[in-house]
């Protein structure tokens, strides 16, 4: 039976080569695309279920010992195209990297072959407020008391139908717990959930419930890749964040490194604008009003000329007024925010700079019917950070990473108040911030931070921050 063992080594090998695998049982050449992979497959399985025919007809005439032989030998083939099946469908390594502005965890859908995407991140830590508590409140609690808080746990869920069509969304839950009465502190939330559909490289489609593509955070604030515990107060009172509206839109690289995205969405509802800032106006996606409609866009440009430089910035604009009253007047409440942003990532070196400004129209109607102080007719906002990894000085090849940062932040927004009104100078605000990010692993950082406050008028509590945070 030598001759016919030769004859189906041969055969084996042939199927072998012509599947497209080397003798590791690894493809020669990924495919690039799902339907490739299926048609890999489909010729594997065509030539398996060939080989077995063959193999039974030539049973009945071989010994049992050899026909054993030959069947483990299948056997043993038809396994090692599973275990190819699987690997092409089931990646044992994830490449954790940022696609179409998303954080990496957020982005794992991208590059799934097909079907469930899961992702995630979570980050806590405690807080010591430092001099200036603010006292006690009438019932005799501290009104800036130290706290321990995990303060978010989110679960990136993604499902890829086709190679063109997509969904992805982030459910979030924050502060523990929903809870009841006074343990009634948390939330739960759907950040974004959206479908995507590509057409072009240049030209994409995106409908849902949108992250709003303004500044540095909104989009990629998984806690690994951020200095500090807390967000910069500019991406947060200045630039609401996370800010999500539903709504649909494009977005797309129009030349290499130069991309873009476009939306419209539900605009904001002004009944939510404070001293504070615009923050509250954001609707969320939550049966939102839809009387007035806002357009949001960005752009970004990466020379490959600069490695790891990016520049760019965003606009939005629309109505918050959402055909509603205040202080017996309709209005309009023309809302404008813009901003600008560079980051630079070299060897190391981690900079980002972002500025932002905006209008608020109508502020003297909005300020007559707030109740609780004037409402800025303009804000601004800026930052600047710098981090350096100090570890590969200290140790060579290591993997881990080990950045002090300082930060500086300046707001204000209460930059402009309407005529009759005073200004609230508390809301003038300057931040320096010191701390340090270290990463055992990639996916896992450990935070230290200070911040210092400073405000035209009154005082706040410097804090200083401990956290952690992953993603996977």
């Amino acid at each position: 039976m030598k001759p016919f063992n030769s004859k189906l080594s041969a055969a084996i090998s042939a199927i072998v080569v012509s599947a497209g695998v080397n003798a590791a049982g690894i493809p020669a050449e990924k495919p690039q695309t799902m339907d490739e992979m299926w048609k890999i497959i489909q010729a594997q399985q065509q030539q398996i279920d060939s080989m077995t025919k063959k193999l039974e007809a030539v049973a009945q005439k071989a010994p049992t010992g050899e026909v054993s032989n030959l069947e483990r030998k299948t056997n043993v083939l038809t396994e090692e195209v599973e275990k190819l099946r699987t690997e092409l469908v089931v990646p044992e390594k994830v490449e954790y990297k940022s696609a179409y502005g998303l954080g990496p965890a957020a982005s794992k859908v991208y590059q799934s072959s097909k079907g469930l995407s899961l992702g995630g991140y979570g980050e806590a830590n405690y807080q010591a407020r430092v001099n200036d508590q603010g006292g006690r409140d009438d019932a005799g609690n501290v009104r800036n008391s130290n706290n321990a808080d995990l303060e978010r746990l989110v679960i990136y869920a993604g499902y890829k139908f086709t190679d063109s069509i997509l969904f992805n969304s982030e459910i979030e839950f924050e502060h523990g717990t929903t809870g009841e009465g006074s343990e009634e502190r948390g939330e739960v939330s759907v950040e974004f959930a959206s479908l995507d559909f590509f057409i072009d490289k240049m030209a994409n489609v995106r409908a849902g419930m949108l992250l709003m593509p303004m500044g540095f955070i909104n989009q990629i604030h998984e806690p690994p890749f951020f200095f500090g515990n807390n967000r910069p107060e500019v991406e947060r009172r200045i630039i609401p964040s996370t800010w999500h509206e539903n709504g649909l839109g494009l977005f797309g690289e129009l030349l290499p490194g130069l991309t873009y995205t476009t939306y419209v969405v539900n605009g904001m509802n002004a009944r939510g604008f404070a001293s504070d800032g615009i923050r509250e106006g954001r609707q969320g996606g939550s049966q939102a009003l839809a009387e007035d409609l806002a357009y949001v866009g960005r752009v970004d440009y990466a020379p490959a000329f600069i490695p790891g430089l990016s520049v760019g910035g965003s606009a939005y604009l629309g109505k918050s007024g959402q055909n509603q009253f205040f202080a017996g007047e309709k209005a309009d409440v023309m809302t404008e925010l813009y901003e600008a942003h560079l980051q630079w990532k070299y060897r190391g070196l981690e900079f980002r700079t972002l500025g932002s400004f905006g209008h608020v129209g109508n502020a003297a109607i909005l300020s007559a019917a707030n109740g609780n102080g004037v409402i800025g007719s303009e804000n601004y906002g800026w930052y600047s950070e710098v981090g350096y990894d100090i570890l590969p000085h200290v140790l060579h090849d290591t993997t881990q990473y080990l950045a002090p940062f300082f930060r500086y932040e300046r707001l204000d927004t209460l930059a402009k108040v309407p005529v009759g009104y005073a200004d609230d100078f508390t809301k003038d605000i300057e931040i320096f911030q010191i701390g340090m990010n270290y990463k055992p692993i990639p996916n896992v950082v450990i935070k230290a931070d200070y911040r210092n406050f400073n405000q035209k008028a009154g005082t706040s509590p410097d804090d200083f921050n401990l956290g952690v945070g992953f993603i996977f």
